[in-house]
């Protein structure tokens, strides 16, 4: 991550707004979970226990590096974890001559990719950002060697080569369908390297940080939450999420050139959860939105306004906090986990037997009763409650594995597309899953009992 693109980003993306509805997670066996796994940092655990704790604990099942550590690789042997490891940029100019490619690959590769599920080599971290001439001219010709030397290995299939890039690469972002490439990377590198991609089947890789982008005015947008959303007078597309926005415009970018066919991969997203005093829109209940609801959506195959039907390989930004990281306080605490592994927050990763307590209901105050009432029962919203603590309802329950497709946009049950009605249907949900006692409707305070159904046309509410 590049403190360097807030600016950037700011600048390009900040006017976005989307309307959003959440989107919940179907099937856990379906899902795809990646992690930037960063080691700046004092006070970590031995790889070998990371590596233990992710197969055994965890949903995640993709982990990126932002180098070579040949005990990281090590420990995730025999574990199915899929792993991509990089080349710092400093390395890129000596990998412009084979026999350098040749050695990295046999030092770095050959020892330990038939026991570690190595699937990718990124060649530096936005290069292209960096505005370093020598860098990008030999960006490429680096790739090239290093996949030829893959094919050697008849490795070429299993590993790819790419690069992952900032938003810094497009010089128009809004709206989407307006995206373009920054005009002196066109020709000389980003038309080559995608012919490049595209040529060894490998995807494009692309550093999308709503955080960097919001206002105020658009947290909503940026955190996957209900908002007025935008309309893309091109093509006449209403956008839910800044995320989305930022992904189509690179997809924009990418059909200027005629290379729609290339994959695209988010390799680094996240949202700190601490940051300095009086910090607008870090908090650990928004850290929890924005990861929970961005695993749900790319993995929801609902895709993006340009791209329909589509999931997103993600890598969230990042495995553990940080604490020897420079800059403000959020650089140190983008991670979903302590170095003691306990979840900075809850965002449904934690296989089922390793699950924290449920963060927002509490310990029953009255005796349990375990066979729940004849009478059809649902749990609903009290008219006053907080906006902010019915977000929190709608990303816990969602966050759960319950279905919450209904409430996503173009399901029975998204309009009216308000935070009331969505934490309506998503508590309800919880309630009836959970056993239907009074207990499981509390919300700290938020939830009531019942006896009138909900169910309007075609969004039927269980019971």
């Amino acid at each position: 991550m590049t403190m360097a693109r807030n600016g950037f980003a700011t600048a390009t993306v900040s006017s976005l707004l989307l309307l959003f509805s959440v989107n919940c997670i179907m099937d856990t066996e379906a899902i795809n979970i990646g992690v930037n796994y960063g080691t700046v940092a004092n006070n970590l655990p031995p790889p070998t226990q990371v590596a233990k704790f992710l197969k055994e604990n965890t949903l995640i099942n993709h982990v990126k590096l932002f180098g070579i550590d040949h005990a990281i690789i090590q420990a995730f042997a025999n574990t199915g974890i899929a792993l991509t490891v990089a080349i710092p940029n400093d390395q890129i100019p000596s990998l412009r001559r084979l026999a350098i490619a040749r050695q990295w690959i046999q030092i770095n590769i050959l020892p330990y990719v038939y026991t570690t599920k190595i699937i990718r080599i990124l060649v530096g971290n936005e290069v292209l950002h960096t505005n370093d001439i020598l860098l990008a001219a030999n960006l490429i010709p680096a790739m090239q060697n290093l996949h030829a030397v893959l094919i050697g290995a008849s490795l070429d299939h299993q590993i790819k080569v790419s690069t992952p890039h900032s938003l810094g690469i497009l010089s128009i972002s809004t709206p989407p369908s307006a995206g373009r490439f920054r005009r002196g990377y066109t020709t000389l590198v980003l038309k080559p390297l995608l012919s490049f991609l595209r040529a060894t089947n490998a995807p494009f890789m692309i550093n999308p940080y709503p955080y960097f982008g919001f206002t105020p005015n658009t947290l909503d947008f940026a955190l996957f939450r209900p908002n007025k959303g935008v309309f893309d007078v091109n093509t006449h597309l209403t956008y839910t999420n800044m995320l989305d926005a930022q992904l189509d415009a690179i997809y924009s970018a990418m059909k200027r050139l005629g290379f729609t066919d290339v994959e695209i991969v988010i390799a680094e997203t996240g949202w700190p959860s601490i940051g300095d005093p009086g910090q607008i829109g870090v908090s650990v209940a928004n850290a929890a939105a924005y990861n929970g609801n961005l695993i749900r959506h790319v993995n929801s195959g609902i895709g993006t306004p340009l791209m329909p039907n589509q999931t997103f390989e993600t890598y969230i930004f990042s495995l553990f906090n940080e604490n020897l990281k420079l800059g403000p306080t959020a650089e140190r605490n983008f991670g979903l986990f302590r170095p003691d592994f306990v979840p900075a927050y809850d965002i449904g990763i934690l296989r089922s037997e390793a699950r924290m307590p449920a963060p927002i209901n509490p310990t029953p105050l009255a005796p349990i009763n375990q066979v729940p009432t004849n009478m059809k029962q649902w749990c609903l919203p009290k008219a006053n409650a907080d906006p902010r603590a019915l977000q929190e309802n709608i990303d816990y329950a969602c966050g759960q594995g319950l279905d919450c497709r209904p409430i996503q946009i173009g399901g029975a049950c998204f309009l009216p597309n308000t935070i009331q009605a969505h934490a309506a249907y998503a508590m309800n949900a919880y309630y009836q899953s959970a056993g239907r006692h009074a207990y499981d409707c509390d919300f700290k305070q938020t939830g009531a009992i019942s006896t009138v159904d909900p169910s309007y046309g075609s969004c039927i509410y269980n019971s």
